[in-house]
């Protein structure tokens, strides 16, 4: 595993994807952080998912790296004060 890269999908997934393209994302070391991680990730479709992870392995680099890790805190740091924020306004729940 490597910290940036596509993120790790279960091998069963692996079985769905019947094409060469859909498959070249098993072709690099999978990553804890991705651009879906940094883009938007529940919000985004799954095909738009497997479009980033295209787009990475595509225009891979180091730079492009750095920045994704960059990229990575501000985006944890804020889903985590959202889910803070609708746990203290739902205290039912």
């Amino acid at each position: 595993m490597s910290l940036v890269g596509p993120r790790p999908l279960p091998v069963r997934d692996y079985a769905g994807f019947n094409t060469d393209w859909q498959r070249r994302r098993f072709s690099v070391r999978p990553g804890i952080t991705c651009l879906w991680q940094v883009s938007g990730r529940s919000s985004i479709s799954f095909n738009q998912w497997m479009d980033l992870d295209m787009r990475y392995i595509d225009e891979w680099s180091f730079w492009l790296d750095l920045k994704i890790l960059a990229q990575t805190i501000p985006a944890v740091v804020k889903r985590g004060c959202i889910i803070v924020l609708v746990l203290l306004s739902n205290p039912h729940k």
